[in-house]
């Protein structure tokens, strides 16, 4: 028996930059032939503006004889509404000597003497800072909200942490929520709550329920099967598993859950100001439509110290082991304080003291002028390059483009990067945008995000590059970074408005520092997630710390680096939707608008239908992205 040897003649294949260079070229010829047709330009009084209006007219005028109104919503309304004035009333009625000392002591339980110490101080200083009445009402408001928050998410959250069913099926609903920007919550709650402290608090529960249904799944589904096949065993119900068994060994990612809440109503609280929600966002609202740093950096430094300090009791809370007993010194000490509190209530008066309070705001505002008179040829330059250089270019040519031919480059990005049904989604998003009649400030916010996304992710790996390859570095850099995810994001405005002033790169430089930290985490983790052997394996090979980076660990965290990317665009979106009220303008400005402006309502809320949808189309790009096998045109040739 004899054996040929049969050759496959060789393939005359193209390289692999060719098709996707080729179908570049066909779009940049398009774009020359088609310019400037087909744009969809912004009109103020487009029929479904002007529909959405008469319907916020027409439910203003039956909202007390609408049978959905009468029996349901109202009477939503008005339990939130008296939950609220309860909380408010119990607070005022303790006075600034009842509220210091029953924190202390909360404080003291959660974490010992320490945090007893920053509770007593963080409480102060919103006296001290001229905001107690505000500081107060914020206090209130963000109890309603985790309350409601946590009494409906955590009981979905163990349902889904029980049901792979459940958690599948509200899965894309808290991904469309946590996508969502926060004004988009603002419309169609003042559309069927009206205005005031119960629309702001149901605002801020929906915003803040993500966090506690989600992580409270995470904890119920990680209890170990074995405790829970245990429990069975030896006969308990399905109830007694779960009180005996599934909540004391999820109690510590259940707190994070509680924390996570508390820190998502903060941030919400000041928009929420935006429906007339009472607090401290009003200050900041005000200091804004005045470009009055002085104005906004009390009141910003106040939301800071409150969710440092809630932060750091309940992380104390989680981080404590669940079989520890309290010592008797912190049960004397946190006792000490309550009562002293609680004493001081009929010696002292209730509110702060005006004489013990700091006035700022003049020289503040002295400072932020002198700050912008000296550093105004550098913050100019910057601002002027940027635009110049990347954002006018780029916003022509979005704007310029055809509707037809932007849609069908989003299809095919989308299909190349992520997917069929990413591409598909993402094909909607911009169709569903096109039909509400927003299409052109839809581009220039995408613009704006486009350049506020690029320069997020290049400061990101650069920071969590070094800080994976530097434990020294990284080291000093996470206490920064722990501090700036706590801040609420209204406050990452203060800076960008002392420096630049009311002009949308304001919103960028904003959007920019508010989603660094996030980004920086996630790259740092997924570079130190590359397992040692292989970057050892590679050192020996006689790798540089070079090769080591670009061939071994960017590819191998490449997961999380498109996580990262993820998180940078939906953070910088919402930012710079809020930069609408610091001249950002297009969606942000619409949004504004639409709430200050009765007679642009319709606008505003068609508005935030847009940036949910534009958030949706780029959530899916990046997010396919990450689970994305190679591309579709690539194909296996043996």
């Amino acid at each position: 028996m004899s054996s040929t040897a049969v050759t496959t003649p060789s393939r005359l294949g193209l390289p692999r930059w060719a098709a996707p260079a080729g179908v570049a070229v066909l779009f940049v010829a398009a774009y020359l032939v088609f310019r400037g047709s087909g744009t969809l330009p912004h009109d103020k009084e487009a029929p479904q503006f002007l529909a959405v209006t008469e319907l916020r007219e027409w439910i203003d005028d039956h909202r007390n004889d609408n049978p959905l109104f009468l029996y349901f919503l109202n009477y939503i309304r008005l339990f939130v509404g008296q939950l609220y004035t309860l909380f408010q009333t119990t607070l005022y009625a303790l006075g600034w000597p009842g509220i210091t000392g029953v924190m202390g002591a909360l404080a003291w339980l959660a974490g010992g003497w320490r945090i007893a110490l920053l509770a007593l101080g963080g409480v102060s200083a919103f006296g001290v800072l001229g905001l107690w009445e505000s500081s107060v009402d914020t206090l209130a408001l963000v109890g309603v909200a985790v309350l409601l928050s946590l009494a409906i998410g955590i009981p979905i959250g163990v349902w889904a942490g029980l049901s792979a069913r459940t958690r599948r099926a509200i899965t894309p609903v808290l991904d469309v929520m946590q996508i969502m920007p926060t004004f988009a919550y603002l419309a169609p709650l003042a559309l069927f709550f009206h205005i005031g402290a119960p629309a702001g608090a149901i605002a801020t529960m929906i915003y803040a329920i993500p966090p506690a249904i989600r992580i409270t799944a995470l904890a119920i589904s990680s209890v170990s099967p074995t405790a829970v096949e245990a429990s069975t065993s030896l006969g308990a119900t399905r109830r007694q598993t779960l009180v005996k068994v599934y909540l004391p060994l999820a109690r510590s990612t259940m707190a994070l859950a509680i924390n996570q809440t508390i820190m998502m109503a903060l941030s919400m609280v000041v928009i929420a100001n935006l429906i007339s929600a009472p607090g401290l966002g009003g200050d900041i609202i005000r200091g804004l439509s005045r470009a009055q740093v002085g104005i906004m950096l009390p009141a910003g430094v106040a939301i800071v110290i409150m969710a440092v300090m809630l932060d750091r009791m309940m992380m104390a809370v989680a981080r404590r082991d669940a079989h520890a007993k309290l010592r008797r010194t912190d049960l004397v000490g946190a006792g000490v304080l309550g009562v002293a509190g609680l004493a001081l209530i009929p010696v002292l008066p209730p509110i702060w003291p005006e004489s013990l309070t700091v006035n700022v705001v003049a020289e503040v505002n002295a400072a932020v002028s002198w700050a912008e008179t000296s550093w105004y040829p550098v913050t100019t330059f910057i601002k002027d390059v940027t635009s110049h250089a990347l954002l006018n270019p780029l916003e022509s040519l979005l704007t310029a483009a055809p509707w037809w031919l932007v849609a069908l480059a989003v299809l095919s990005l989308a299909w190349r990067v992520s997917g069929t049904r990413p591409a598909l989604v993402s094909l909607a998003c911009l169709l569903g945008i096109a039909l509400l009649g927003v299409w052109e400030h839809t581009m220039q916010t995408m613009t704006t995000v486009a350049v506020a996304v690029l320069a997020t992710l290049l400061i990101g790996l650069l920071l969590g590059v070094a800080a994976a390859r530097s434990p020294r570095y990284s080291a000093i850099q996470r206490p920064l970074l722990d501090a700036a995810q706590t801040m609420p994001a209204f406050v990452y405005l203060l800076p960008a408005l002392a420096l630049f002033g009311t002009t949308r790169f304001t919103a960028i430089f904003a959007s920019i520092i508010y989603a660094v930290p996030p980004v920086v985490r996630l790259v740092e983790d997924g570079i130190k997630g590359v397992p040692a052997t292989v970057v050892e394996a590679a050192a020996s090979a006689g790798s540089t710390s070079g090769q080591l980076l670009w061939k071994v660990q960017l590819p191998m965290a490449r997961r999380a680096i498109l996580l990262a990317a993820n998180q940078g665009i939906v953070m910088t979106l919402a930012m710079v939707v809020v930069g609408g009220l610091v001249g950002a303008g297009a969606l942000g400005y619409d949004v504004v608008a639409g709430f200050s402006q009765r007679t642009d309502f319709g606008m505003g809320f068609v508005a935030g239908i847009a940036t949910v949808l534009l958030g949706v189309m780029l959530d899916r790009i990046t997010q396919g992205a990450d689970t994305r096998r190679p591309s579709p045109r690539k194909r296996k040739f043996t």
